[in-house]
């Protein structure tokens, strides 16, 4: 009798799951950014949120909650509860970064439900010209290497994607600058505008409307190979053999959501990504859009996990 209830209360359950998810959204989903708005961060999910909300007929509203590199966000979603309606978007730092940086985090990063990643970003070189009149990557090294830790990088905070491409373009060119962290992309961006700081490893995605007003100054990008839309702009590693860096950002749940709700999430963002107008606007902030399942999301973040893992480590970074 025991077993048979048991068995009974399974099946209720499980059901209970399918249907939720099927009737899933029923109301507002509330997506949180863990840093401040205007910054890719922000701008991603918006866009792709506005997408869901009109296939869905449900609002998604994005709510920026900056932050400790991001853990104060990450940590309400942490503790939300696990039924698809509070979701959180970011960066690698709260996902995959966090988890070595800081020795007691209030959450544990390996626990979320991984959703799916949006998109990438490349990250450059972007200075204030009238701060570093230099145009190319040799020139700037020479610079810092005359001026040892007197140029400042601004950076979106400590282990953000900016500080970590920062330091390891310190230990492969063997330079030092002074780090100064900021609380997202946005209000970095507007010190190195007004010329606060120097420089800025930036993604490209909020910072190449301000090189192309003439504001900033692209020197180089951290791909690979040259981009496709700025041939014309070389590549850090073509100074700095093997040097490479891109800043991504993705989806995941609370712990415990159930995988039918989180397939479905996936299913949806997956066809919002493949919108023709999304593509678009995303392509305007020098993003290449990512998708793919659940558990080829899991695994891009384990092994980011161990990529950054072994930069903070080599670089010795602490937070401050």
């Amino acid at each position: 009798m025991r077993r048979a209830v048991f068995l009974l209360l399974c099946a209720f359950s499980v059901f209970a799951i399918s249907a939720s998810a099927q009737d899933y959204p029923a109301r507002a989903i509330r997506i949180i950014v863990p840093f401040p708005a205007g910054g890719t961060a922000d701008l991603l999910p918006r866009i792709v949120g506005e997408k869901l909300a009109a296939n869905w007929g449900q609002p998604v509203i994005v709510d920026n909650r900056a932050g400790a590199g991001g853990n104060i966000g990450a940590e309400m979603v942490y503790n939300a509860e696990p039924d698809g309606y509070t979701l959180l978007s970011a960066p690698p730092p709260p996902l995959v970064v966090n988890q070595t940086l800081y020795p007691n985090l209030p959450f544990n990063p390996s626990e979320f439900a991984p959703v799916a990643i949006l998109a990438r970003v490349p990250n450059a070189l972007v200075v204030n010209p009238a701060r570093i009149p230099e145009k190319t990557v040799a020139a700037f090294i020479a610079r810092a290497k005359a001026n040892p830790g007197q140029l400042t990088t601004a950076t979106t905070g400590n282990g953000g994607t900016q500080h970590l491409t920062s330091e390891m373009f310190q230990m492969m060119a063997n330079v030092k600058l002074q780090h100064v962290p900021y609380r997202g992309s946005a209000p970095a961006l507007q010190d190195l505008v007004a010329g606060s700081v120097d420089l800025m490893f930036d993604n490209l995605g909020v910072s190449l409307p301000l090189v192309k007003g003439g504001q900033l100054n692209l020197i180089a990008v951290a791909t690979a190979k040259r981009l496709e839309e700025l041939p014309e702009v070389p590549t850090i590693a073509e100074t700095i053999p093997g040097f490479e860096s891109a800043a991504w950002f993705g989806v995941v749940a609370p712990p415990k959501t159930p995988k039918a709700i989180v397939d479905k999430l996936n299913a949806d963002i997956n066809e919002a990504l493949r919108d023709p107008e999304v593509k678009r606007r995303l392509a305007q902030l020098s993003s290449d859009v990512v998708g793919g399942s659940p558990d080829e999301t899991a695994r891009y973040m384990r092994e980011e996990v161990e990529r950054w893992a072994k930069v903070i480590k080599a670089a010795n970074i602490k937070v401050d």
